[in-house]
């Protein structure tokens, strides 16, 4: 059989350069008014192409033009450019300032840039004569110090578990009662348990959620038990000896029904006075689940806009009466659990966009700390004085336009002045020509950067952090990595880096030609981790215990 050949002529493709001079066509307007003269040859051969181009549109030939004009990727202009040039980002100067939203400057020369504490308030040191804060000054006061103590800060990475999920790292909860373990969830759904002391262990639980992990919660009754919260509408309760796991509450029991009307978990705590675990939906409503019997308590309360995401549930650690959320609706809001229904909030703390988080002081329970997607950091003294407008707004970068796990400032919870925040930077800086993304510790009474660490080999965006309730350690999820941080004044000098320990686990990816690539490409394009330094050695986990739970939920 002879071979088919193509009938029709491949179309012209005509290459634009960019030129030193563009005319406008207003320009070209009046330079021929001006002339007005008979067409010159140039004229006749321009109306030619004009007739050999509508020729070839009536012929379907229409040319493929390819412009090699120097555009900007954000506005889509010529003239300038915009990205990253090497390590060093350049602003856009059609846009306003990416860090503080305001225009007439660039991020590079943005003022909370140079300075994290421009334009903030320091906390006042003020006596009230408001009845409800003075009881509060004289019973729950004495127990914070009034002598701030020197921060310890973890700024060291001690170990690493490279590649521990299969998926984007979402979650992160230290063990209870033992300091060195951590579980982590994972955009699959999967639970890590992860000892980070003896750090070649690897145990994941593959079965409990479909999709992403959201949320977990230790039982307070029980240390070996975990709750957990999915966007597949199901709440959890596993035993972490085991990796059986019993669904509590399954918001979607027929499956999927279209987006319409499947509903996603986000927001979760529990309530150890009640044995309550508080969740929260995409549709703006709050579920009471009881740890005793395993079920459903009551009705669901709409407590955020209808159809607005509830990101976020916290407690009050000294009088657990007290819940406050936060969600897409653009407000954290405070609630008396004893009167709870829709629309009955003790106050609204408007934010302009997003809200990421919102958390109560962890020792006095007094203060609030929210995240918000206009890069700001809104501070509320305290909860019985005036809650109409934060105490304090501190510019940082957390506002992201990528596939990643949302950012959150978490107190320290050691701190007794309860003052000091932990958050990562979506902002890279230049670091000897690599771009890196530090993790921020912030003094939320002043707006003073007190440390920002990073590690010359983590290169990707480290967006989830959790400060250890009793030891010194930072734990950070960035990709489907996990790094444990460590001061080095513990150590007297720095450690060696040879005496790391960094496990590479393998990944769960398929071999695509000669490359190991994620299924998922939002993932793929962050997971990069370097060994730039000659002494560090990474182990490949030779005997990994790795286990996926085949044991169905019971």
């Amino acid at each position: 059989m002879a071979p088919q050949t193509r009938r029709t002529a491949f179309p012209k493709v005509l290459i634009g350069r960019d030129s030193d001079y563009e005319q406008s066509s207003s320009e070209e307007e009046e330079e021929e008014e001006e002339e007005g003269g008979p067409p010159s040859e140039e004229d006749n051969e321009n109306e030619e192409k004009m007739e050999d181009f509508k020729d070839a549109k009536r012929k379907g030939k229409i040319p493929i033009t390819i412009s090699l004009k120097k555009v900007c990727k954000v506005c889509r202009r010529a003239g300038h450019e915009a990205g990253f040039k090497g390590a060093t980002y350049i602003d856009c100067p059609m846009k306003p300032c990416f860090l503080c939203k305001m225009p007439g400057h660039t991020t590079m020369t943005c003022p909370h840039r140079v300075a994290t504490e421009h334009g903030v308030i320091p906390a006042p040191h003020k006596n009230t004569q408001n009845p409800v804060e003075f009881i509060f000054e004289r019973q729950l006061r004495p127990g914070i110090a009034s002598i701030k103590p020197a921060y310890v800060i973890p700024d060291q990475v001690n170990c690493a578990a490279i590649r521990y999920h299969s998926r984007r790292v979402t979650s992160l909860e230290f063990h209870p009662t033992y300091n060195h373990i951590l579980l982590s969830g994972d955009k699959k759904g999967q639970l890590g348990v992860w000892d980070f002391a003896k750090v070649h262990e690897k145990t994941v639980y593959g079965n409990i959620h479909s999709c992403i992990l959201n949320n977990m919660r230790f039982s307070p009754a029980n240390d070996g038990t975990i709750y957990a919260a999915s966007s597949d509408g199901t709440v959890s309760c596993t035993d972490l000896e085991t990796g059986i796991s019993t669904s509590l509450m399954n918001l979607n029991p027929d499956g999927w029904q279209g987006p319409g009307s499947w509903r996603m978990l986000y927001g979760m705590d529990i309530n150890s006075e009640k044995g309550a675990v508080l969740v929260a939906d995409n549709f703006g409503f709050l579920y009471l689940v009881d740890t005793r019997s395993n079920s459903r308590i009551g009705k669901a309360i709409m407590i955020h806009k209808k159809r607005s995401k509830v990101v976020g549930l916290h407690c009050n650690p000294v009088q657990p009466d007290l819940l406050l959320s936060c969600g897409n609706d653009h407000f954290a809001r405070l609630w008396d659990m004893r009167r709870l229904e829709a629309g009955s909030a003790l106050y609204n703390l408007e934010h302009r966009r997003v809200v990421n988080s919102a958390y109560f002081s962890p020792l006095s329970g007094s203060k609030i700390l929210t995240t918000s997607q206009d890069n700001r950091l809104r501070i509320w003294d305290s909860i019985f004085g005036n809650l109409d407008s934060p105490s304090r707004e501190i510019v940082h970068s957390h506002d992201f336009n990528r596939h990643l796990t949302p950012f959150r400032a978490e107190w320290d919870p050691k701190d007794p002045s309860e003052s000091l925040a932990v958050i990562g930077r979506y902002i890279s800086e230049n670091y000897n020509g690599t771009a890196l993304h530090p993790i921020d510790f912030i003094d939320i009474n002043t707006g003073h950067l007190v440390a920002e660490v990073m590690d010359p080999n983590i290169t990707t965006i480290s967006p989830v952090n959790k400060l250890h309730p009793r030891d010194d350690v930072l734990a950070t999820g960035s990709s489907r990595s996990l790094f444990i941080w460590r001061p080095k004044e513990k150590l007297g000098v720095a450690e060696p880096l040879d005496a790391r320990k960094i496990i590479v686990f393998g990944g769960d990816g398929k071999k695509r030609g000669k490359k190991y690539r994620d299924e998922d490409d939002d993932d793929s394009d962050d997971d990069k981790f370097t060994f730039k330094g000659k002494n560090v050695k990474v182990k490949k986990s030779e005997k990994q215990t790795t286990r996926y739970s085949r044991k169905a939920k019971r």
